[in-house]
């Protein structure tokens, strides 16, 4: 029975397990959203909350607790002037989990593990995506109709009958 036993082993040692969390913490607050396994994604959150949290006090030394995991100071230099204003007056629950469904090829059950007050940002950079995505798919039809016109140029031309 594992009675009190908190978190998950992730099938790697404590040094490594360590040094994982805390890169997926810099990833996450870098990117505000980031794709990776369900267990993960979940200890990730149980990691995260509490450095958020830490990092609301807004002062010297929550910043040196903060930095004691996060190793990237652009990183912490954005925590504390963009992510910690707006997520001031929320009383936790800092992060959301999405499942995906399995991963091909070894069938891991995949999450998206996003920051919740920042999907508007990653929806506006979705947005730009599908727009230049639209715009590419046009222009290829297009060469393709003008591609389709000229074979057709091609075929009417008419040929001579021999006698």
């Amino acid at each position: 029975m594992r009675h009190k036993v908190k978190g998950r082993k992730l099938k790697r040692t404590s040094s490594h397990r360590a040094a994982l969390l805390n890169n997926l913490s810099t990833s996450l607050l870098k990117h505000k959203r980031i794709r990776t396994t369900l267990a993960k994604a979940k200890e990730t959150r149980s990691f995260i909350e509490p450095l958020l949290t830490t990092a609301k006090r807004n002062d010297l030394s929550a910043k040196r607790q903060v930095m004691k995991f996060i190793h990237d100071k652009l990183v912490v230099k954005e925590l504390f002037s963009e992510i910690v204003p707006k997520i001031s007056e929320r009383p936790g629950g800092y992060t959301r989990v999405i499942k995906l469904g399995n991963r091909t090829g070894d069938a891991a059950s995949m999450a998206i593990i996003e920051l919740v007050d920042y999907n508007d940002v990653v929806n506006k950079r979705a947005e730009e995506q599908k727009v230049k995505r639209e715009a590419k798919a046009k222009a290829k039809k297009e060469s393709k109709e003008k591609e389709v016109e000229e074979a057709k140029v091609i075929e009417e031309t008419p040929t001579k009958k021999k006698k």
